[in-house]
C-alpha cells in the first residue's frame, strides 16, 4: 500500500512538473517526438519484400503445414487452431483445447509479430519461431504426435508432400525432415507483421491517433509502463517478474523458474508485445483477465503498485487500441488446397 502511494505521488509530481514548466499533456507539442523514441521505427509489412523462388516455396509450404490439421495425432488440430491468422493469431480462449480435450497450461500467445521477440513461449524456452513451431506438434496435451519420426512418416505418406518438400529443400536428403517442417512454418510466420495507425504516428503523422489515444500514450509513458513495454513491438524484448510490486494471484505457475530451476527466475515471464493487445484476450499467461480494463487494472496494481483511476484506465485502453494493426490478407489466407486432398500439381498455385 505504501509503495502504491509513493508511486501515485511520483506520478502526480511528474504531471505537476509538466504543468509548471509549460509542457502540454494533451497536445504533446515538442514532447511527442521524445515519447516516440521509446518505440523506435514503425513496422512495415514484409509481403512485398523481394524473395527468391526458393524462399517463396518454403513460405508456401509453411502456409500448408501451418493450416494442416494432419500434423496432429487425430487430424483435428493445426497451428492455426490456436493461432488463427484470421483472428489476430489467437483462439480467444483462456486455455486452448489440445488432443483428447486436454486444456493447455498457459494461454496461447499471438503468433503475430512473434518472430521479432527476444524468444518464444511465455518462458522463452525456444529462441526462434522455427524452433517454437516444432514444440506443440509433439506436446502430449497439444497436437500430441508421438515423435518427430512419426511426423515425418505421416507427411511422407500423404501424396504430394514429398514433392513440396523436395521443391522447397532441394539439397535435403531426405527432403522431409522435422527440422525442415520447423523451417518452413517459420518462413511463413516471418510474414506475420501487423502495421497500423500507431506506425503512422511513429512515421510522423500526428493525426493518426485521437486526443484520447494520445493522452493514453502520455500516461503509458509517465506511469512507467515503458520500463518493460518498449521498442517497435511495445514489448517482447525482455523478461520481467510478474507481481513486481504486489504478488501475482496465481502462484502455481512460476514462469521461467519452472524451466531453469534458478531462484532469480521465479515468476519471471517474457514481457508480451502489446501489438494487437485489444484483440487478443483473455490476457496474461494464465488468461486471468477477461476484459482489457481488468488487465490494465491488474498491471497497475501488481507491477506498478498503483490503483489506477477509471479515467486513466479509459485513456490507457484507448491508446492500446491504437496498437491494433492488420495482417495482409494474402498472408492470412489458408492454402486453396492441401496435399492428398484434391488433385494438384507437384507445385500448386497459391495465388
Amino acid at each position: 500500500m505504501l509503495v502504491g502511494k509513493i508511486m501515485r505521488r511520483f506520478v502526480d509530481l511528474f504531471h505537476l512538473s509538466i504543468w509548471v514548466f509549460g509542457l502540454p499533456l494533451a497536445g504533446f507539442g515538442d514532447e511527442l517526438g521524445e515519447r516516440l523514441k521509446l518505440f523506435g521505427k514503425p513496422l512495415h509489412s514484409t509481403v512485398h519484400v523481394p524473395r527468391s523462388a526458393l524462399e517463396t516455396l518454403r513460405v508456401e509450404l509453411g502456409r500448408v503445414l501451418y493450416h494442416d490439421n494432419r500434423l496432429s495425432r487425430d487430424d483435428s488440430i493445426s497451428c492455426n487452431s490456436c493461432h488463427d491468422t484470421q483472428a489476430f493469431g489467437v483462439d480467444g480462449k483462456r486455455f486452448s483445447v489440445g488432443f483428447d480435450n486436454h486444456l493447455t497450461g498457459r494461454n496461447s500467445p499471438t503468433s503475430f509479430n512473434a518472430f521479432m521477440h527476444i524468444a518464444q513461449f511465455w518462458d522463452g524456452r525456444e529462441p526462434t519461431v522455427e524452433e517454437q513451431a516444432k514444440g506443440p506438434i509433439l506436446a502430449a496435451g497439444e497436437m500430441a504426435m508421438p515423435s518427430s519420426d512419426e511426423v515425418v512418416k505421416k507427411l511422407d505418406g500423404i501424396p504430394g508432400y514429398r514433392d513440396l518438400f523436395q521443391a522447397a529443400f532441394p539439397k535435403s536428403e531426405p527432403p522431409i525432415t522435422y527440422d525442415n517442417v520447423g523451417t518452413a512454418i517459420g518462413a511463413y510466420e516471418r510474414l506475420f507483421v501487423t502495421p497500423g495507425r500507431f506506425d503512422r504516428l511513429l512515421a510522423g503523422d500526428e493525426s493518426a491517433l485521437t486526443a484520447q489515444e494520445k493522452r493514453g500514450l502520455e500516461k503509458f509513458v509517465t506511469f512507467a509502463c515503458t520500463t518493460c513495454h518498449v521498442g517497435p513491438l511495445v514489448g517482447g524484448t525482455m523478461y520481467q517478474k510478474l507481481g513486481l510490486v504486489k504478488p501475482w494471484p496465481n502462484q502455481k505457475d512460476q514462469g521461467r523458474f519452472d524451466l531453469t530451476g534458478k531462484e532469480e527466475d521465479r515468476m519471471f515471464f517474457k514481457v508480451p508485445s502489446l501489438r494487437n493487445v485489444a484483440e487478443t484476450g483473455p490476457w496474461f499467461h494464465d488468461g486471468s483477465a477477461e476484459t482489457l480494463e481488468e488487465a490494465i487494472r491488474m498491471m497497475g496494481r501488481h507491477q506498478l503498485g498503483l490503483e489506477l483511476e477509471e479515467g486513466d484506465i479509459a485513456d490507457l485502453k484507448a491508446f492500446l487500441g491504437s496498437l491494433t494493426g492488420e495482417l495482409d490478407e494474402s498472408v492470412a489466407a489458408a492454402p486453396k488446397t492441401f496435399p492428398g486432398v484434391t488433385a494438384e500439381p507437384a507445385t500448386p498455385d497459391f495465388e
